[in-house]
């Protein structure tokens, strides 16, 4: 079984959020956002970032450990677009009466906010943080990025990895699911899936970015079909954001840096020097790209060009 490999001697895979959440006018966005990193403040492996654009705060996914392990210390934190922490561990695994092992992507619907942790979609109170349940995935293998579609529909990405020799290695659970009915669906299943990391829901349907294979993808939520885009240089592909413009931001461990997909098919960058560029989020508001950079513990905001 081939190991994953790390673009820095640490094993990584990743994680989405609501597309309300996920798209900006990167041209007329007002008041402007200003380039930050923010480091040294507490964060523990930052997988995901999300704008709660009604709170107006940004929150920040820690795995705080193993990837995959069910060590119950993973923690959101609440964060400031000035860049101040309000809230270090705004929801906290190790609290009382509170579940969250190894947070990665998040998504946010009504007043619920849901978080993909390993084998379940773990849900809370979008105002206080209280936990409102589990929604656990039999037979899941790393639960990763998550999704809400137009109409509402819940979607999660399973990377399909474990923990191996050397690191997280693959296991063909490949997939995406989405929540219906009460229960898991999947949508597409397999090992030729290339490792599915980010998603986009959208009413012309998703679009998932993968981490092995570094592909770039559509997929019909009514017939699993996949339809390709155009594949990038560098692989290990993680977050992915859709801008008003139709253009496509992504998150590349292979590169360093932020990718940008113009709808005419053409790459280019928009974010260079970035470690370990984990799930990506936007500020639709100010016209910012939430970056959490893994390996580093530390978050960037930059304004979209």
């Amino acid at each position: 079984m081939r190991t994953i490999a790390v673009f820095t001697a640490t094993m990584l895979a990743a994680a989405a959020c609501q597309p309300a959440d996920r798209t900006t006018d990167d041209t007329a966005a007002t008041p402007a956002a200003t380039a930050m990193d923010i480091a040294e403040v507490g964060f523990a492996t930052p997988e995901s970032m999300l704008h709660d654009p009604v709170a107006d705060v940004y929150l920040v996914s820690n795995i705080n450990g193993e990837l995959a392990a069910k060590d119950d210390n993973g923690f959101i934190a609440r964060l400031s677009p000035t860049g101040e922490i309000l809230t270090l561990k705004w929801i906290d695994g190790a609290a009382d009466g509170v579940t969250l092992h190894a947070p990665k992507g998040m998504a946010l619907a009504h007043d619920t906010l849901f978080v993909a942790d390993i084998d379940a979609v773990r849900l809370f109170d979008r105002v206080s943080g209280a936990p409102l349940g589990e929604w656990p995935l039999d037979g899941a293998a790393f639960l990763n990025d998550l999704a809400v579609g137009p109409d509402g529909t819940l979607y999660v990405t399973d990377t399909g990895v474990e923990p191996g020799e050397g690191g997280l290695v693959p296991n063909g659970k490949d997939g995406v699911y989405r929540r219906e009915a009460g229960r898991w669906a999947a949508v597409v299943t397999g090992q030729g899936l290339g490792n599915p990391n980010g998603i986009l829901a959208e009413a012309a349907g998703l679009t998932v970015v993968t981490f092995v294979s570094g592909e770039v993808y559509t997929v019909d939520p009514a017939t699993g079909e996949r339809t390709m885009l155009p594949k990038p240089e560098a692989g290990g592909l993680d977050g992915v954001a859709r801008l008003a413009d139709g253009s496509l931001l992504i998150g590349s461990w292979g590169a360093r840096g932020i990718y940008r997909l113009s709808p005419d098919g053409s790459y280019s960058r928009m974010a260079d020097t970035v470690e370990s560029p984990a799930d990506i989020g936007l500020d639709a508001t100010r016209g910012a790209v939430l970056i959490p950079d893994f390996v580093r513990d530390r978050v960037l905001i930059r304004p979209v060009r």
